[in-house]
C-alpha cells in the first residue's frame, strides 16, 4: 500500500510542477523568489551531497546504507522535500494567481503523501528513526 501511495505522491508533485511550468509560474524576475529559490536548490544540493551515492526510487523504499542524521538531516527529516516545498512556494509568491495556488498546492500535497509513506517504510528498514523523529521535526526546522 505504501509503494502505490508514495507513486500517487510522486505523480501528485510532477502533476503541480509539470503545471507551473506550463503556465510559466515557476521562474520571476522578483529578486525575492530569486533569492528563495536559490536557497532551495543550494538545500537541496546540501542534502543530496550528505544523503551520498543512494539512488533515488519512485516507490520511496528506503535505500540500504544507514540512516542518515548528519547535515541538513539533522534539523529535519526530509530537506529534500523540504526545498522542493521552498522552491515551489517562491514559485506561488512570484505569480499569484488561483491556477498558480492550485499547482503549487498539487505538488505540496504530493510532498506530503510521499514524506509521510517515506517515514512508514524507513522506520520498519531501521528501527533507530523512531527516535530519529523525536528529535528532528518534518519539514521546518524547529517548527513542523
Amino acid at each position: 500500500m505504501e509503494a502505490l501511495l508514495s507513486i500517487v505522491g510522486f505523480a501528485a508533485m510532477m502533476g503541480g510542477l509539470i503545471g507551473l511550468l506550463a503556465n510559466y509560474s515557476i521562474f520571476s524576475p522578483s529578486p525575492l523568489v530569486i533569492a528563495g529559490q536559490v536557497l532551495a536548490l543550494a538545500m537541496m544540493l546540501w542534502a543530496r551531497v550528505t544523503f551520498g551515492q543512494r539512488s533515488f526510487h519512485l516507490t520511496a523504499t528506503p535505500t540500504e546504507g544507514g540512516l542518515v542524521t548528519t547535515g541538513p538531516y539533522r534539523l529535519v527529516r526530509h530537506p529534500i522535500y523540504a526545498s522542493v516545498c521552498l522552491f515551489i512556494f517562491a514559485s506561488a509568491l512570484g505569480h499569484p494567481s488561483l491556477r498558480t495556488a492550485v499547482f503549487a498546492s498539487l505538488v505540496i500535497i504530493g510532498v506530503v503523501i510521499r514524506a509521510l509513506t517515506e517515514e512508514k517504510l524507513v522506520a520498519r528498514q531501521y528501527p533507530a528513526y523512531k527516535d530519529y523523529a523525536k528529535r528532528t521535526k518534518r519539514l521546518i526546522p524547529y517548527v513542523l
